[in-house]
């Protein structure tokens, strides 16, 4: 009975150690692709307002919107994370 409870504890012991690991990896390539994007968006939108200054308030405002639906995605990550870790 007691060697039971020992291998019981081991696989309890893994399991809460591969949910720790795949939430890291969740959260890790969940902001590698926001992260990407959002240095993507504000170079391309510097460029743009460079070329065209008086279009900047339009481009800026645009960026703005896409930043924060990139930034979504990364929350996303996190809370499948989170789900991964605690459920």
């Amino acid at each position: 009975m007691d060697e039971t409870k020992q291998i019981a504890a081991g696989i309890l012991a893994n399991t809460v150690a591969m949910k720790s690991l795949a939430a890291a990896i969740a959260i890790g390539a969940g902001a590698i692709g926001p992260g990407l994007g959002i240095g993507k968006l504000a170079a391309k939108a510097m460029e743009a307002i460079g070329r065209n200054p008086e279009a900047a308030s339009k481009i800026q405002t645009a960026m703005i919107l896409a930043i924060a639906f990139t930034e979504a995605i990364a929350i996303y990550a996190l809370v499948m994370a989170l789900i991964i870790k605690f459920v």
